[in-house]
């Protein structure tokens, strides 16, 4: 005696859509340890605006694993060298190999970018979770 199942496909996209469904707690899982790794990537005090969110879409559901500190966009995509003036004094005061210095304005190198949201979403998708 054999006994045949047949399933909708359309049931199954359905339930995964489904708010609150497996389809959802898998994504947010996903991105839960994506932003994981982006935390330990991240420099300073990043680690700490890095937050995730789910959004329904019209295709289905969405998450999203977003930096919410200040500099995150200096810190993704690097800056060009540039001067840095005082906004509301004369002078800058900075400290060089102990020595406190005073400068009118500062030529700041420039950073090199470190996309540590790419790197972490590169590094879910090459391993299996």
């Amino acid at each position: 005696m054999s006994v045949t199942v047949t399933i909708d496909p359309t049931l199954i996209e359905q339930a995964l859509r489904r708010p609150g469904g497996i389809g959802e707690r898998l994504l947010l899982r996903r991105a839960e340890r994506v932003a994981q790794r982006a935390r330990e990537l991240a420099p300073g005090t990043m680690k700490d605006h890095i937050t995730t969110h789910m959004e329904g879409t019209a295709r289905g559901l969405a998450a999203y694993v977003v930096s919410e500190h200040p500099a995150s966009q200096y810190v993704i995509h690097g800056t060009r060298p540039h001067i840095i003036r005082p906004r509301r004094t004369r002078a800058l005061r900075f400290e060089v190999g102990g020595r406190v210095v005073y400068a009118a304005y500062v030529r700041h190198p420039g950073t090199r970018p470190n996309d540590f949201l790419g790197r972490a979403l590169r590094e879910a998708l090459v391993r299996r979770w």
